[in-house]
């Protein structure tokens, strides 16, 4: 998938690193360093425990919960592309009362910072899960996932609609005092209309972006490799894309942005913030380097330090022209 790549090797010492202040708020959310795991590539926190700790980055998203459990999308689920992969595993999952008393509870009292992912068929469903979360201690804030691409309902059907995007966010801010913030997808013609829908719908923060839509066929079969036809598309091959999105994005609207798509390290996460992106989600790259994260956490302190920048915010928006 990966063949790797050279980091960023800037100078700098133990004394100029621990001067770096890699602090942000997203939109309400206090990170301790701008490194998120993105939803549905680090499960609850605790399938990479002893390579990555779920309270080492900035905070955990985790998997894209339902207010009824799912099986998720027939297999093949899962499918390796040049510089990336399609996924569709359709939002397995136990069920947000699963999530809420047993995940919950484990990554609060390790002190994680968690953001909770949550997707439904209606707006209904996005409601009572957020009343839900509302009321559960540990949650630090809310990412709608209106994007999903490889769900029969709900989802990206949501998610390509200004209307619609407008009206999921107004409607869960209105029975949620926590962070709220909708998870845009690339599968449009005008992600900046999106973005401006959900500001103006009150959104604290914006995440972005979503797979794209892509599928694989297997010549040998004739037919499609993945059960459900189409797939979500993740990894490097979607990072020039998401980078556009993102610095679109951060021109047009005035709100924190979670930006990601195809980060492979901390050279990756510094243009996504450069490009106005106030923190990063770290996805597919931890499929190929399960310690990513951490390594691009050490990476932007180096960064930092070397270039004699003490806070993190330096870089937030420092390419756009």
């Amino acid at each position: 998938m990966y063949a790797g790549r050279v980091d960023i090797g800037a100078a700098a010492n133990d004394d100029a690193d621990a001067m770096v202040d890699l602090r942000v708020d997203l939109g309400g959310i206090e990170l301790a360093n701008p490194v998120v795991m993105a939803s549905g590539t680090f499960g609850y926190g605790f399938e990479y425990e002893g390579l990555v700790e779920p309270e080492a980055v900035g905070a955990v998203c985790v998997k894209g919960t339902t207010l009824l459990p799912r099986a998720g999308n027939p297999p093949p689920r899962i499918a390796e592309t040049p510089c990336g992969m399609l996924n569709s595993i359709g939002l397995e999952n136990p069920g947000i009362e699963v999530f809420i008393r047993e995940h919950l509870p484990r990554l609060r009292e390790r002190g994680a910072t968690v953001i909770a992912n949550i997707a439904g068929d209606t707006i209904e469903e996005y409601v009572r899960m957020a009343k839900m979360l509302e009321t559960a201690p540990g949650i630090a804030g809310i990412e709608l996932n209106v994007s999903c691409p490889n769900i029969a309902r709900g989802g990206m059907h949501f998610g390509v609609d200004p209307t619609s995007v407008h009206s999921i966010i107004r409607t869960v801010k209105q029975v949620t005092s926590l962070p709220v913030m909708p998870k845009l997808s690339p599968n449009v013609t005008d992600i900046v209309a999106m973005a401006e829908a959900a500001q103006e719908a009150g959104a604290d923060a914006i995440s972005m972006i979503n797979t794209l839509l892509g599928m694989a066929i297997d010549i040998e079969a004739r037919r499609p490799v993945l059960g459900n036809v189409f797939g979500g598309l993740s990894g490097p091959a979607i990072k020039p894309v998401a980078l556009r999105m993102v610095y679109q994005v951060a021109k047009a609207v005035d709100l924190p942005i979670l930006g990601g798509g195809g980060i492979m390290c901390a050279r990756d996460a510094i243009e996504f913030m450069m490009a106005g992106a106030t923190a990063v989600s770290i996805g597919t790259g931890t499929f190929v380097n399960p310690m990513l994260a951490i390594d691009v956490i050490d990476g932007i302190r180096s960064y930092l330090a070397g270039h004699n920048l003490t806070s993190v915010s330096h870089v937030v928006g420092a390419a756009i022209v």
